[in-house]
């Protein structure tokens, strides 16, 4: 980051390396991190020289407190009953915007990242996307940028369509899966105990405890963060914020922090916005944030 002889820049966010505009990257005083994001609220910029990217840092997180029952489900990449070979199968084919290709576009693509040797590209987004537009389940929030993929990776319990985002964490786990980062959206499915805006808190509890029982590595704890009622484009709203810990061998990530944001939009089923992003990613935290602050109903 430094020419020889000069003192290295302290961790932070800063321009992006390979020059991308808009775009920033995590720098931990070492190594830079594999993946940009926009610049914009929660992310402040530091100015220093810069060179090409390294590879990132693992990023631990401390024990959380609330224990999970022994025999919870693995976390499989929102994969529901799909072996490898289906996911190499379902690659091909994104499920963004619950079927709808809608989306505002500007000047300039985002970069692909390669794929492993053996396994198809995942899909990317139309250049100049800016924002990812769920019809399906009423809202839309942004795309977040360089490094991250069109949705392609099937279906969730939670919601009856799924369009989103995501990017590969780790290629392998003792699964048989891939690990990802996501930020998802859908309509809720049944059985979760929606029945109108008085039941925003309690719904958005029931998914919590579902998404941590089907899809991280147990046993784990849990350590919530935000429990609280919001108000999303002038609808009712409620966040649930949570980081998980686990010790569970042939997982690169140790942790993960979580938001749902389940909203109602007016609709027979209110939206559900999922975003997580594995500790071996923390610099990307602020990237929670950043979408909940901007998601829009749609009217």
């Amino acid at each position: 980051m430094t020419g020889p002889g000069q003192p290295v820049p302290p961790p932070g966010y800063y321009p992006d390396p390979d020059g991308a505009p808009g775009l920033v990257r995590w720098w931990n005083g070492m190594t830079w991190s594999d993946v940009a994001t926009p610049a914009g609220p929660g992310v402040v910029v530091r100015s220093a020289p810069v060179t090409a990217p390294e590879s990132r840092p693992e990023v631990p997180v401390s024990p959380m407190e609330e224990p999970a029952p022994e025999g919870g489900g693995h976390r499989t990449a929102w994969i529901v009953g799909l072996s490898v070979l289906a996911l190499v199968v379902a690659i091909g084919a994104g499920l963004v915007f619950g079927g709808s290709g809608d989306t505002p576009t500007v000047a300039e693509p985002s970069p692909a990242v390669p794929a492993p040797p053996g396994r198809p590209a995942d899909p990317t987004f139309a250049p100049g996307t800016v924002q990812i537009i769920d019809e399906e389940s009423g809202i839309a929030y942004p795309f977040l940028g360089d490094g991250w993929f069109e949705w392609s990776l099937g279906g969730q319990y939670e919601v009856t369509s799924i369009a989103g985002q995501f990017f590969t964490t780790q290629e392998l786990t003792p699964d048989a899966t891939r690990f990802i980062a996501q930020c998802t959206s859908g309509p809720l499915a049944e059985g979760y105990g929606w029945t109108g805006a008085d039941s925003l808190q309690a719904t958005t509890t029931a998914v919590a405890d579902s998404v941590r029982f089907n899809y991280y590595p147990g046993p784990n704890e849990r350590r919530v963060l935000r429990d609280e009622a919001r108000t999303v484009d002038g609808h009712a709203a409620h966040l649930y914020e949570f980081q998980l810990s686990w010790d569970v061998p042939g997982y690169d990530a140790t942790g993960e922090r979580a938001a749902l944001l389940l909203i109602d939009v007016g609709r027979s089923a209110p939206a559900l916005l999922y975003i997580s992003i594995p500790n071996t990613h923390a610099e990307l935290y602020g990237v929670i944030d950043r979408v909940i602050d901007a998601v829009e109903v749609l009217e």
